[in-house]
C-alpha cells in the first residue's frame, strides 16, 4: 500500500485503534484532539521534481538528464548527504566528479534546490492549526542544502514551532531513533501527536508508536477528511 494507489485510499487511526485502517473518503476517521501537528516536508508542504534539477546539472556535465536523475533522485549517495554523513561542498565534490559538471558550488546549489513548489491548501492547514494554539513541526528526511534553499525562497517555513530534520540528526526516517526525537521535541507521544505523511513506511512507523497519522496524497482529501473529523471548520 503506498500513497499513490489508484483507488486513492489514506490511512488514519486514532490512538485506540490496535492497526492503522484504510478507509475510503468520504468516510470520516475518528480522530481526537491532538496536542501537536507534525508535516511532512515534501509532497506535503512542497511538492518537487527532481527532473527539473537533473535537466539543469545535465546541461553542464558530461551526463545525460537521465544519468543525473540516477545519481541524485532517492539514490544511496542521496541518503548520505541527508543522513549528515557528507557535507554540502562533499557531496558537490562527489557529484562533479563523477558527473563532469562544470560550474560553482553556489550554481550547483541554485540548480539542485530549484525543484519545489508550494502546496499552498497544506501551508494555509499549518496557519490554521497555529491560529488554534497548536504548536506544528516540520518533520523530514531532507538535506542542509534544500533546507537553506526553502528557508530563502519559502516564507511559510518559519512559521513552525520546530523543526526535526534527518541531516541534523543523521537518522532517516522510518528509524524510530528519529521518531523519538519528535516526542522528544515537542514534549508528546502517542495520540497526540497528528502526523502527515506521504510515504506508508513513514506513516507505519508513526502508527506502531500510537501517533494519528494521515497517509497525505491530495491536500483536498486531506482537508475533507479533517473537516469530517470535526477538527478543522
Amino acid at each position: 500500500m503506498n500513497s499513490r494507489s489508484a483507488e486513492r485510499w489514506k490511512v488514519v487511526v486514532s490512538c485506540s485503534e490496535s492497526r492503522p485502517s484504510f478507509e475510503r473518503f468520504p468516510t470520516a476517521p475518528t480522530l481526537i484532539q491532538p496536542q501537536v501537528v507534525v508535516f511532512d516536508l515534501g509532497k506535503v508542504l512542497l511538492d518537487f521534481d527532481f527532473n527539473k534539477a537533473a535537466r539543469a546539472l545535465a546541461g553542464d556535465s558530461s551526463f545525460s538528464a537521465d544519468q543525473v536523475l540516477g545519481l541524485i533522485n532517492q539514490t544511496p549517495l542521496l541518503h548520505r548527504y541527508e543522513t549528515g554523513l557528507m557535507s554540502t561542498q562533499e557531496f558537490f565534490y562527489e557529484v562533479r566528479g563523477l558527473t563532469g559538471y562544470r560550474r560553482t558550488l553556489a550554481e550547483f546549489c541554485r540548480q539542485l534546490g530549484d525543484i519545489f513548489s508550494e502546496v499552498a491548501l497544506m501551508v494555509e492547514l499549518n496557519r490554521y492549526f497555529r491560529s488554534q494554539g497548536l504548536p506544528t513541526y516540520i518533520f523530514s528526511n531532507t538535506s542542509e542544502l534544500a533546507v537553506d534553499h526553502i528557508r530563502a525562497t519559502y516564507p511559510f517555513f518559519s512559521e513552525f514551532t520546530g523543526y526535526i530534520l534527518s541531516y541534523e540528526h543523521h537518522v532517516m526516517k522510518p528509524d524510530p531513533q528519529l521518531y523519538e526525537i519528535v516526542e522528544r521535541t515537542t514534549g508528546a507521544a502517542g495520540g497526540r501527536i497528528l502526523y502527515f505523511d506521504d510515504r506508508a513506511e513513514n506513516i507505519e512507523t508513526a502508527h506502531r508508536r500510537g501517533w494519528q497519522v494521515f497517509l497525505h496524497d491530495r491536500p483536498q482529501d486531506t482537508l475533507v477528511a479533517l473537516r469530517q473529523s470535526g477538527l478543522v471548520p
